[in-house]
């Protein structure tokens, strides 16, 4: 478990373990929960990263790639396959540490 702040600066737990389920957050948190969660991520040595988004309108996919695509640490990004969440998740690459 690591702890990162949300929007309101309180703490919340979450598993480092390479899957990040946004379903319990609210689309205002995402902004910097995103790269703070990818950058714990890489610092554990992480680079595979399955982003879980849901499938509704697409309104928050749309979001969560407009953030990865402004990261230079994202090597890649790719709607999930069908074993790991279809379209209602997005896998990531990251760049490792230099």
């Amino acid at each position: 478990m690591h702890e990162l702040s949300d929007d309101n600066n309180d703490s919340v737990d979450l598993p480092i373990d390479g899957t990040l389920d946004l379903h319990t957050f609210r689309p205002a948190e995402i902004m910097n929960l995103i790269p703070d969660y990818l950058a714990e991520c890489r610092k554990r040595g992480i680079l595979e990263i399955r982003v879980i988004h849901g499938k509704g309108k697409g309104m928050l996919r749309a979001t969560v790639h407009a953030i990865l695509m402004r990261m230079p640490e994202v090597a890649s990004f790719r709607p999930a396959d069908e074993t790991a969440g279809s379209w209602g998740a997005t896998l990531v690459t990251l760049k490792p540490l230099d």
